[in-house]
C-alpha cells in the first residue's frame, strides 16, 4: 500500500503551525479534505509547540468551495450527514484556542470563505475574491456562512452576499471589514506570519481566555459576557505568565515580560 495522500496538513516552524489545503487545482472541499482539515485544527490546537496557526491553501487559490461534482446528485440523508462533518470541522479551527489567520490567495468562496471566517483575522492577496455563491446553486451556506459573515460585517451586508451570490473584490473586502489587510499576491503568506510572530512568544494562556471570552461573548446577552470575561480574568491570576508578566512590568516597564504559558 502506498503512503496515504493527505490534502490538509499542519507545517510546524517557529512557533506557527499552518494548515495547508492541499487538493489541486482549487482545493475543492470533499469528505476527505473534510476530514483531514478536522484532524490537523485538532492538532493545532493539541500541539503546544504552536503558539498561533496560519489557514492556507497555496500561492494560487485559497479554496474555491465544495465539490460540486461530489454533492449534485445527494439527496437530503447524505447532505444532511456531509453538512454536519463539514460544520464539525470548520467548528473544529474555530475552536482553536490561539490566534488564527487565513491567508486568502485567490478565490475563497463558499466553503471556503467560511473556512477564512472561522479565524481571527484574514489577509488577503490584492487579487483574492470572496463570496457566497451558494445561492446561484438552489442552496445556502450551511458551514457558518449565514452565521459568522453577518456576525463579521452586519446583517445586511452579509444578505447583500448571500443573496446574490456575487463575489467581492478585495479592496470592497477590506472597506467592509470582511478582511483586515489586502497585500500583494506575492507577500500573502509572509504578512501572515509577520502578524502572527508576535503572539508566539506573547503569554498563551491569557490569548486564549481573550479569545474565548470574545467569542463566547457574543453569542450571549451583555451581562453572561461580562461574566465569561470575569471568570477569565480571575482564572489567569492561577498563571505564572500573569506572575511574570505583573512583575516584570513593575520592574522593567511595559513589553518586556518572558511568557512560559504554565
Amino acid at each position: 500500500m502506498g503512503e496515504l495522500v493527505r490534502l490538509v496538513r499542519l507545517e510546524v516552524a517557529e512557533g506557527i503551525g499552518t494548515i495547508r489545503l492541499d487538493r489541486p487545482p482549487v482545493n475543492a472541499l470533499n469528505d476527505a479534505l473534510t476530514a483531514d482539515l478536522l484532524a490537523a485544527a485538532r492538532q493545532a490546537e493539541s500541539d503546544e509547540q504552536v503558539r498561533a496557526v496560519i489557514i492556507y491553501g497555496g500561492e494560487k487559490v485559497f479554496a474555491a468551495g465544495a465539490d460540486i461534482k461530489q454533492m449534485a446528485d445527494a439527496g437530503f440523508v447524505e447532505m444532511s450527514a456531509r453538512g454536519a462533518a463539514l460544520q464539525a470541522a470548520v467548528n473544529a479551527v474555530a475552536a482553536i484556542g490561539k490566534p488564527v489567520v487565513a491567508a486568502i490567495t485567490g478565490y475563497a468562496l463558499g466553503g471556503g470563505l467560511e473556512l477564512a471566517l472561522t479565524a481571527d483575522f484574514r489577509i488577503a492577496g490584492a487579487s483574492a475574491r470572496v463570496g457566497q455563491p451558494e445561492i446561484q446553486l438552489g442552496v445556502i451556506p450551511g458551514a457558518g456562512g449565514t452565521q459568522r459573515l453577518s456576525r463579521l460585517i452586519g446583517p445586511s451586508r452579509a444578505k447583500d452576499l448571500v443573496f446574490t451570490g456575487r463575489m467581492v473584490a478585495a479592496d470592497e473586502a477590506l472597506a467592509i471589514g470582511l478582511v483586515n489587510q489586502v497585500v500583494p499576491d506575492a507577500d500573502v503568506y509572509t504578512a501572515a506570519r509577520e502578524m502572527m510572530a508576535p503572539f508566539t512568544t506573547g503569554p498563551a494562556l491569557a490569548l486564549r481566555a481573550a479569545k474565548q471570552a470574545i467569542d463566547h461573548g457574543l453569542d450571549t446577552d451583555l451581562a453572561t459576557g461580562l461574566e465569561i470575561e470575569r471568570t477569565h480574568f480571575a482564572a489567569l491570576f492561577a498563571t505564572s505568565d500573569q506572575q511574570e508578566g505583573m512583575r516584570s512590568f513593575l520592574e522593567n516597564g511595559p513589553g518586556k515580560a518572558t511568557f512560559t504559558a504554565t
